[in-house]
């Protein structure tokens, strides 16, 4: 076993849903830790034998019984199920357990209140997370924040589990509803967009599969460029806006719109509702 592998432990996913299939395929694709010291456990017998035939890791039905020695556990439900799954882990968790959540608006101090038991001699260890999906493709955007007790090593260890599929930043707790509704939920904004501009390459005569593919190709190709360029995005839009084109008409329309505010405001709705979520968990 390499040093990494050793350092991550065994692990256990809460939940085996398409973030968690991301990570584990990251860890695993990495060799950070092998296949048979991975357990999930997901309520959906389907997840769970896509789990085991997909990913050859272990599962259970029951969380409890799949964080039972783990050394690291995924919390990876939906904000409305966390309590339950707090609930249902905190007896079962080792002593020397390090927790890390990818729910959105879940705050550290609820995962910590919900994970007292009467059997822990250390406080818990929490690491609060906010990835996005495109760590199914590796090319995920994470951030972290440490909880009350997490230490420096903890952190190493998270970080080093998401470098396998993303770009990693580390904030503070209170900025990680900013990430949600920039990043956590980004990639809907442009799969929206995507469907608006095929949407308009067919009303303009184009057929669907060449307005989907030429959509779909450009978004794509943009977020290379953006990815691979020194340049800022504003550089990169006004090298593409020759004056008096095509180009310069669209981005017009738009600002004569308020399409820059429409989506300054879209995204901080997307901030509040994650201050919502926190309150209400």
């Amino acid at each position: 076993m390499s040093n990494s592998a050793g350092f991550m432990g065994s692990i256990a996913f809460v939940g085996a849903g398409n973030m968690a299939e991301a990570i584990a395929r990251g860890m695993l694709s990495a060799s950070l830790v092998p296949a048979e010291r991975i357990t999930a456990a997901d309520p959906m017998n389907a997840r769970r034998v896509y789990f085991r035939e997909q990913l050859g890791t272990m599962t259970e039905a029951s969380a409890g019984a799949a964080v039972r020695g783990a050394d690291v556990v995924f919390l990876a439900v939906k904000p409305q199920h966390m309590a339950q799954a707090l609930s249902d882990i905190a007896p079962h968790l080792q002593d020397d357990v390090l927790l890390i959540s990818i729910a959105a608006g879940v705050s550290i101090a609820t995962i910590e209140a919900g994970l007292v038991f009467d059997h822990r001699t250390n406080p818990v260890r929490v690491v609060r997370t906010m990835p996005n999906t495109p760590m199914l493709v590796g090319c995920g955007a994470v951030a972290i924040a440490p909880g009350t007790h997490a230490t420096s090593a903890d952190l190493a260890r998270t970080r080093l589990i998401f470098e396998t599929a993303a770009v990693v930043v580390d904030v503070r707790e209170d900025q990680l509803d900013a990430v949600t509704a920039v990043s956590g939920s980004g990639p809907a904004y442009i799969f929206w967009l995507v469907e608006q501009m095929t949407a308009a390459g067919i009303a303009l005569g184009l057929p669907e599969q060449t307005a989907t593919l030429l959509a779909r190709r450009t978004a794509s190709g943009a977020g290379v460029m953006l990815q691979q360029s020194t340049d800022t995005a504003q550089e990169l839009r006004i090298k593409v806006t020759s004056p008096g084109g095509t180009t310069q008409a669209a981005i017009e329309h738009l600002q004569l719109h308020g399409a820059d505010s429409i989506v300054r405001s879209a995204i901080a709705a997307a901030d509040a509702r994650g201050k919502e979520l926190a309150r209400a968990s």
